[in-house]
């Protein structure tokens, strides 16, 4: 904890305002008050990083090196604030200078390095290895526009650039001393030297990548790890003034276009061969960079490149930055003379493995033809591995073809990524028990019998440091006064709340937060998106990224079958609820599009409707992002958790909202299993098929979903409310949603869970009735989260696959 007096912090402040903007504090703007705030926390965090990172050097402790895509922080400066043990000093200090720090906070960009619960998820995980004193660092792309900022105009989706950069980032410290070169394209020369091959690359064309740190502070501990973002530039920032003097003006710029683009955007649409490209790219121009950074420090710090696996862990966060294995390899025999097997023990033992999905579209394949040309010393190495990996194959299973053409890493003219992640690591988690066990007995069996030993659970979680005590310190605060506050160390302490679940002042308590937290959601929507909600409603939610297996539509088909009853009865007695969704989808993703313009259009016809607007109302939240999560989520009643049964690997948003005491609605998928085994089925709603059922309708089919059409009178009305103009004028706007559901017989059994889900949320409408009941069943859900914390998932990864040593000082 920094130790710092009011005094002391408002002499700094002033001072450091006065020092970077050369005007006195009354006469600033709130964003350069926002920047003097932001970087004298940073010069407190900077001290203390310089100290850690010293002491990682002399201690030489083993390294964990997180490679993700995505890190979706959100703003730093509550969080380091938060973590530093000053926030409420800084707030009082600001305020005897008539300053709110919330104003200030609310000018901080959200980071845009990120779109869902993979991104969200390596932001939690690098919070909990700081504060749990791991040497953790994050290794990603900075990308200087982030995958999007959302509009909604006209019930549609509008993609804007989201320029986060555009005031500049006071947390992030630019590298250029520690800067790589990457490599893309050009030929592989091979020669003997003392009797060895020796490869040389030639012709290739130069990346360089140049890290962005940033520092991330543990929770009051004198700890602050490393995220390192590359970004990538031209070798040379001379403008090529000979191709401009000869007339070849697009020559002269089409390199440095080039390099730029790799750094430019996240997920670029990769439904063409250039995007397909450029992505691809993305991924190897990190951990081309990363690896070699590693290795860098690694050397210099005297490091034995043979024991290199004693010291440093690698973990590559889904199939994304599987090309850490090859690139690796790469070094270790090209660069530094080690033979191949001994090479590739080391990657092996080095590296380690997060499947997040069994969607096959996400488990990446690439055309050997564009890989090999990218990317050719690296696909002679995949080759290479891909020889070995086989002939132990056809060890094992002789004459078998089938089953070796099936768990090869190149078939078919494809490279797949998921099969060399699975080869070149040590350990394969899941990241929750259902999926953990769909990978080792359906989508990955043949790996499993083959591998049983690497494959794990590491069931996924939160920091309760932000989306607890910072998104709900009025929760927060009536937890320290009747369990104290050693739950902030230990998140599994939050299990003795529930002793106090008995006292109806503790309940009154509970209910007053949440009504306080959604009244404040309700100024942000009436703010936001100009719809006045009534905070005595229910506020049922679904946020989270668009995708038909996420089922918003179901969800909305819910919303247009209550419309229906209350048209047709005015006197349907139930209690009033708001229907509130976020989430972005894809731009390449048409049906997800369709579906959020649904969601609108279901919104306008309800809420401009008097016969039902005092019941119930919809609201889209466009953009929906971390510092919008933390108003929705402490302000939910019902949390909906609707994937279609094995689809969803874990989730997240559903222990976010569970540890600020909403209600679950659930399928038996991903993490809603494991939540529902700690709070019992007394304090869930769970509906909808079951895994077992769900996988043998893929397997044996026998679900029509026409045939529910054709017997559920309320389901034909929906459905054909989707189709004959009611929501819209043209009739056709929303055929891909019926063709999906009905021509194309409903791949995620909307229609099949329809009925159940309804009578689920007839069971919300009668326990929420009960006040004393709902409080004691959100109490439950609040004391039984702390097992999802990510700080017990980081111990489980630390202790049981990177061998890293956990620090229980402050814990």
């Amino acid at each position: 904890m920094l130790e710092m007096d009011k005094k002391s912090f408002k002499k700094a402040y002033v001072n450091k305002f006065l020092e970077m903007h050369g005007v006195e504090l009354k006469e600033g703007n709130n964003q350069q008050k926002y920047e003097a705030l932001g970087s004298l926390v940073r010069d407190y965090v900077t001290r203390i990083w310089l100290k850690t990172n010293k002491k990682y050097n002399k201690t030489g402790e083993k390294q964990v090196y997180y490679f993700s895509m995505e890190f979706l922080l959100g703003r730093l400066l509550g969080d380091a604030l938060l973590n530093l043990g000053i926030r409420d000093i800084c707030r009082e200090a600001l305020l005897d200078l008539n300053i709110k720090l919330e104003d200030l906070e609310n000018l901080e960009q959200d980071q845009g390095l990120g779109n869902g619960g993979l991104g969200r998820l390596a932001a939690c995980f690098l919070d909990s290895m700081a504060s749990l004193d791991i040497p953790g660092n994050g290794c990603g792309i900075r990308y200087k526009y982030g995958f999007f900022e959302q509009k909604i105009i006209d019930g549609k989706q509008v993609e804007v650039s989201d320029a986060w950069l555009k005031e500049g980032n006071v947390w992030e410290k630019r590298k250029a001393e520690k800067a790589e070169i990457v490599r893309f394209g050009g030929e592989i020369n091979v020669s003997e030297v003392d009797g060895n091959l020796k490869f040389t690359h030639v012709n290739f064309e130069p990346v360089l990548a140049v890290p962005y740190d940033t520092p991330i502070v543990g929770y009051e501990n004198e700890i602050a790890n490393t995220l390192r973002l590359w970004s990538a530039e031209a070798v040379s920032n001379e403008f090529d003034f000979s191709s401009f003097n000869r007339g070849d003006f697009l020559q002269a710029i089409k390199y440095k276009n080039s390099v730029e683009s790799i750094s430019q955007v996240l997920y670029p649409e990769d439904s063409f061969y250039e995007g397909k490209m450029l992505r691809l790219k993305q991924q190897y121009f990190f951990v081309s960079a990363g690896v070699q950074s590693i290795i860098r420090h690694f050397k210099k710090h005297g490091g034995n490149i043979e024991l290199l696996d004693e010291k440093v862990a690698i973990h590559i966060n889904d199939t994304h930055p599987t090309l850490a294995i090859p690139e690796l390899m790469r070094i270790l025999v090209d660069e530094e003379n080690l033979e191949w097997n001994t090479a590739w023990r080391i990657t092996t033992n080095t590296i380690s493995y997060t499947n997040h999905t069994i969607l096959a579209e996400a488990l990446e394949k690439w055309s050997v033809d564009m890989f090999q040309k990218l990317l050719p010393r690296i696909y002679m190495i995949v080759q290479e591995i891909n020889e070995r990996y086989c002939k132990e194959l056809w060890n094992k299973y002789p004459g078998n073809w089938d089953k070796i053409s099936r768990m090869s890493i190149i078939s078919d003219g494809k490279i797949k990524m998921a099969h060399l992640a699975v080869v070149g690591s040590h350990s394969v988690n899941g990241v929750a028990k259902l999926h953990t066990e769909i990978l080792k007995k359906k989508e990955m069996s043949d790996f499993y019998y083959l591998y049983p030993n690497k494959f794990n659970n590491k069931t996924n979680g939160i920091t309760h440091r932000r989306w607890l005590l910072k998104s709900n310190p009025e929760l927060t605060k009536l937890l320290k006064d009747t369990i104290g506050d050693s739950f902030i160390r230990h998140p599994i302490d939050l299990k003795s709340f529930e002793n106090h679940l008995y006292n109806e002042v503790v309940l009154e308590q509970l209910g007053k937060i949440k009504k306080f937290n959604k009244e404040r959601l309700a100024s942000t929507i009436l703010k936001n998106d100009n719809i006045r909600v009534d905070p005595n409603s229910i506020f049922d939610v679904q946020v989270k990224r668009i995708h038909a297996y996420k089922r918003q539509i179901l969800n909305c088909l819910r919303i247009m079958d209550l419309y229906n009853k209350l048209i047709d009865n005015p006197n349907y007695d139930i209690v009033p609820r708001t229907f509130i969704f976020g989430g972005k989808a894809a731009p390449g993703y048409y049906l997800a599009k369709n579906t959020i313009e649904l969601i609108n259009c279901v919104a306008r016809k309800i809420n401009n409707d008097s016969r039902v607007n005092d019941k119930i109302k919809v609201v889209f939240m466009q953009n929906y992002r971390v510092s919008l999560a933390e108003q929705i989520i402490p302000g939910t009643d019902v949390s909906e958790q609707i994937s279609t049964t094995t689809k969803e690997a874990s989730g997240t948003s559903n222990m976010k909202f569970m540890m600020n005491g909403a209600i679950t609605v659930a399928t038996l998928d991903g993490a809603n299993i494991e939540i529902k085994d700690e709070v019992t089925d007394d304090n869930i709603v769970i509906f909808g098929l079951t895994a077992d059922e769900v996988l043998s309708y893929y397997q044996n089919g026998g679900y029509k979903s026409v045939d529910i059409y054709n017997s559920d009178q309320r389901v034909k009305r929906i459905i054909d409310d989707l189709v004959n103009g009611k929501y819209h004028n043209d009739k056709n706007k929303f055929k891909s949603i019926y063709e999906n559901l009905i021509t194309y017989n409903d791949e995620f059994f909307v229609l099949k869970d329809f009925d159940s889900y309804l009578k689920a949320q007839d069971k919300v409408d009668t326990l929420y009735r009960d006040g004393n009941k709902w409080q004691k069943m959100c109490g439950v859900n609040i004391a039984h989260s702390g097992i999802f914390s990510s700080d017990r998932t980081i111990q489980e990864y630390a202790t049981g696959i990177w061998g890293s040593q956990v620090i229980y000082k402050n814990l």
